[in-house]
């Protein structure tokens, strides 16, 4: 490796690594602020289960440090996400000057459209799914059991969820990737349409509780943005040069080889 190409890997390195002392800065000034109210936070959180719980029940902490740490780190969580402008702003410009003008106009329609439609499957989650969920939960479970979820169970329980509804709500994205690149064609894609159902569904009951409310709410929010992952992919998808090309038919390709063999043979003394 020449001094030329060392020297710039590693003020590539620095330059890393002062954008990720940056976001991390961003985190936790965030959190520091947030800190003095994280039990609020939890209770926040802990809302929609709270709420389908029998009056006078509260949840419980099994561990000695828990009631701690589960507020701390939901907290952290809640930090990260107020601080998510800053971090993508700091990984953008990291990475905005190796890129081709064409490719900057197409990444930040991407970064912004996969943080938004994140978010909004998270939101989709706390303010529909939860109380579906609980409530279903409340109502098939016997008479003889008084519910009181673990807090740190809860905090599981609910991060998987919003992994999975945030996930979900990236399909438009993925779709309109896979368009804009040429690996796929929006007629490709309609044609899949049923394996895309069954998949969602296969999908949905995996990652969620074995309840047909949360599988059902999960999949059909998958099915519907893939459709509109299609119609948003009709306007970028990748232009074809020779859509207007006709293949030749057998007769025309022996009679072009038998007039590339005569030139051939004109040429020869």
């Amino acid at each position: 490796m020449s001094s030329a190409m060392q020297d710039t890997f590693i003020s590539h390195l620095i330059e890393l690594r002062d954008r990720l002392l940056r976001a991390l800065v961003a985190v936790l000034v965030v959190f520091v602020c947030l800190m003095p109210w994280a039990g609020d936070i939890y209770d926040l959180l802990a809302l929609p289960m709270m709420n389908t719980l029998p009056e006078g029940t509260n949840m419980i902490a099994t561990g000695v440090v828990t009631p701690f740490f589960v507020p701390v780190k939901v907290t952290l969580m809640v930090s990260f996400v107020l601080a998510l402008p800053v971090v993508l702003y700091q990984a953008w410009s990291f990475i905005a000057p190796g890129l081709y003008s064409h490719e900057r106009r197409m990444a930040i329609p991407l970064v912004l459209g996969t943080t938004l439609l994140f978010l909004a499957g998270m939101a989709f989650c706390y303010f529909f799914v939860f109380g579906m969920v609980f409530q279903f939960i409340a109502e098939f479970a016997p008479k003889s059991i008084v519910p009181a979820p673990d807090i740190e169970q809860y905090l599981s329980f609910v991060m998987t969820l919003f992994l999975a509804f945030g996930l979900t709500f990236e399909v438009p994205v993925v779709v309109i990737v896979l368009v804009k690149a040429g690996i796929v064609t929006v007629e490709k894609l309609r044609e899949a349409r049923p394996y895309v159902i069954v998949g969602a569904f296969v999908i949905a009951a995996i990652v969620t509780p074995p309840d047909v409310i949360s599988q059902f709410m999960l999949a059909v929010p998958m099915c519907l943005l893939f459709e509109l992952g299609i119609v948003l992919a009709r306007f970028v998808r990748k232009p074809v040069a020779a859509s207007d090309y006709v293949a030749p038919d057998g007769a025309e390709m022996d009679r072009e080889l038998d007039r590339i063999e005569a030139a051939e043979r004109s040429d020869k003394p």
